[in-house]
């Protein structure tokens, strides 16, 4: 089956992640089964209840982001600038070629610059105001990684910033597929999230959901019967999303079709009602229209919390019937990366739409009896993959919902 021209395609992958930096580096961590959680090193943990985390160690911002802009940026923005230009070579793509606002970026995030933010308030209150950082005033924003890929790039057209947690990375590139369909040509998507500093791992540790063990192995278990929190890492993935007409023009290299999507959300705590994940992913296979045998493995949310792992067992089950599609978490390997953990998930997919291959679920031997789905854990399953669904959940109710389907 080929894309339409009016669909949208992916044409570029960037990647950082805890267990490898540039998508091939990660995958390949990923194949092997490589897991980048281990104890934070940005900051002394000792004094904090949880002290694991998916840590991206082998980043040296001066290597990467030009000299002035290390003292306007955070982290996370040096991350994403480095990543959105790893999308685009692969892309193969001469921006300067499009028209004048035919590009732009739609991103995902869920803490901004907030290692930035700490160290300015750190200044703030032990030395005054007159020693915060004028780039305060927007290096710590949401929309800040959106804002420097653009200048970066020199992308004049339609720009954006998505707040959704975890299920922020599906849905940046469901807004980047919008704007594709009202004139846009090319969009770099999706979310880098990191705020592993003091500050925000307090922000972290508020939530409630991490996990307290001190052995990497054994810390992030979703769908298991040992289940007991979560670890949060850093890091994410970009893509470059173009129409499926303006790729094939251009002579472009396809990684897949961004063919359905959906979004959906949970009644209020106290309220009643029922979870809505698994609507949102009825929801996705509608828009791509397809019919759930046609899926042919499930990228999870994986929150690696019982309850909340019983609850995305269940919407499977609605959806596939129990054990009825292969499911995998490979986020197991870099922790949960808020905003940039569903467009990571997204990037393996295609990976594995493209290498016939369902990476592991690492450390969980099998799912305990009330979690029925066919978890692939161990090593790589080989398989033969035409579609991909991705499912992530944020805080606050958020469901996202994606499919992604091969190109001959």
């Amino acid at each position: 089956m080929s894309a339409d021209g009016s669909q949208a395609v992916i044409t570029g992958i960037g990647v950082a992640a805890p267990n490898g930096l540039t998508v091939k580096a990660w995958w390949d961590a990923v194949l092997r089964g490589e897991s980048g959680i281990r104890r934070l090193s940005r900051f002394d943990p000792g004094r904090y209840p949880a002290r694991l985390a998916g840590e991206i160690r082998d980043f040296v911002d001066a290597d990467h982001i030009p000299g002035r802009l290390l003292p306007q940026t955070d982290r996370v923005t040096r991350l994403s600038l480095a990543v959105a230009r790893e999308a685009v070579e692969d892309a193969g793509v001469d921006l300067e070629r499009l028209p004048r606002y035919a590009a732009g970026v739609s991103t995902a995030s869920s803490a901004g610059g907030f290692e930035f933010g700490q160290r300015e308030l750190q200044a703030l209150w032990s030395k005054g105001g007159q020693y915060v950082s004028a780039y305060q005033s927007f290096a710590w924003f949401y929309a800040v990684n959106t804002g420097q890929i653009s200048i970066g790039h020199n992308l004049r057209g339609p720009s954006g910033v998505l707040v959704t947690e975890q299920a922020g990375g599906l849905d940046a590139v469901a807004q980047a597929r919008r704007l594709l369909r009202r004139g846009s040509e090319l969009m770099i998507t999706g979310g880098v999230d990191s705020a592993l500093c003091p500050w925000g791992w307090t922000a972290h540790l508020a939530g409630g959901r991490l996990a307290t063990g001190e052995d990497p192995a054994r810390a992030y278990l979703p769908f298991s019967a040992d289940a007991d929190g979560e670890v949060v890492g850093e890091g994410g993935a970009l893509l470059v999303l173009e129409r499926a007409d303006t790729a094939r023009t251009r002579g472009a290299r396809v990684h897949g079709v961004f063919a359905g999507y959906a979004a959906t959300f949970d009644p209020a705590p106290g309220r009643g009602g029922t979870p809505q994940l698994a609507r949102a992913a009825e929801l996705a296979l509608v828009d791509a229209g397809m019919t759930p045998d046609q899926v042919d493995v499930v990228f999870a949310d994986a929150a690696g919390e019982r309850t909340a792992d019983r609850a995305e067992a269940d919407a499977l089950t609605r959806v596939f019937g129990a054990r009825g599609v292969p499911v995998t978490a490979p986020k197991t390997m870099t922790g949960r990366l808020s905003a940039g953990g569903a467009s990571l998930d997204l990037a393996a997919a295609l990976l594995a739409l493209r290498d016939q291959v369902v990476p592991p679920t690492v450390n969980v031997t099998e799912p305990a009896d009330d979690c029925p789905v066919d978890l692939v854990t161990g090593s790589p399953r080989p398989l033969s993959l035409r579609a991909a669904l991705v499912l992530a959940r944020g805080r606050g109710g958020f469901n996202a919902a994606a499919v992604v389907r091969a190109v001959p």
